[in-house]
Formats: structure tokens, sequence, C-alpha cells
């Protein structure tokens, strides 16, 4: 059994859940979000809390209990205060800027990488090096943020490359003589 799963998902007065059809909608104040649940499990909303329940006892092992609870309680989290995550560049003439809905990288091609930003993500430049993801669904979040960073990943020897805020880059010794 699951000891996440168990837990209930206190809601917020002003949020507004539906459930209809596996499909659970979450409406607050920075945006809406529908999650498919999985058939396994339906979703009780009593007393302004959510719990995650299994439609047969066989599944309560099953570890995508946890799981589906886990994604309901961040579209929750995801619709009162959002997720963000920041992108640091770093090396030699590497910037980036936003023009329309496209993040333009410059990261030490012959080219210039057009990246086209989903609709429900925000994407800030305060400093040419410097790329602020945000968005009410954690998920496309961290989906956006590793096809940025997978542009050039941050290599070993010199650390340049697209690396996130805190990430840590273990460094190699280069050749000795």
């Amino acid at each position: 059994m699951s000891k996440i799963a168990k837990n209930s998902i206190k809601i917020p007065e002003d949020i507004s859940c539906i459930y209809n059809d596996n499909i659970l909608t979450v409406k607050g104040k920075l945006g809406e979000i529908t999650l498919k649940v999985n058939e396994k499990y339906t979703i009780k909303n009593e007393n302004n809390e959510i719990f995650v329940l299994p439609l047969n006892n066989k599944f309560k092992t099953d570890p995508m209990w946890g799981t589906t609870r886990a994604h309901v309680a961040n579209s929750i989290a995801g619709v009162i205060s959002g997720f963000s995550k920041t992108l640091e560049l770093k090396g030699t003439g590497y910037k980036a800027s936003i023009s329309g809905s496209k993040l333009k990288l410059q990261v030490g091609f012959s080219h210039d990488i057009d990246y086209e930003i989903p609709k429900s993500v925000k994407v800030e430049c305060p400093k040419p090096n410097i790329i602020k993801i945000s968005s009410v669904n954690k998920e496309l979040l961290g989906v956006v943020a590793a096809k940025i960073r997978a542009f050039r990943k941050p290599e070993p020897f010199k650390g340049r490359g697209i690396k996130y805020e805190n990430e840590l880059i273990l460094r190699k010794e280069g050749k000795k003589k």
C-alpha cells in the first residue's frame, strides 16, 4: 500500500476542481489544467479535500496510485503558485533572447537556434545568459527546460553549455604532459 496515495489533498477556497469521465479540471488564479486520471482510480472531493481512491482492492498495491495522487497534487499546486526553473548559459558569446514566441539561442554553433515556446509556458531572459521558465504545468515545464538544455549540455572540462541554476557540473582534469 502506498503511504503517499492514502493522504488527502487540501484545496484552497479560490480553486475549483471538477472530475468527469476520468478527467480532472483544476481552475485557479494562474490558469486552468486538465489532467487525465488513470482509469484504475477515481477522485472523490469532499469538504475541500481530494482523495484518490482505487476502484478495486487489487489496485492498492499498484505504484500508479501514488503517482496519480502526485499528479493531482502538482496540478493543484500549479494553479495556486506555479512552477519555475532557471537555466544559465556559460561560455564565450553564449546568449539567449526572445523574439515573439521564439527563444533565440546563440550557443557556439555557426547558426542560431530558434526554439518555439509552447503556449502555456512563459519564458523570460532578464540577462543575456539567464533563461527563466515558468508554467502552471510541472511536467511541461520540465520537458521544455530539458529540451532547451539539450541544445548544448554542459561539458566537463571547461563547464561551457546550458545548465540548471543550482546544477553542479563535475569537472575533469585536462591532458597532462
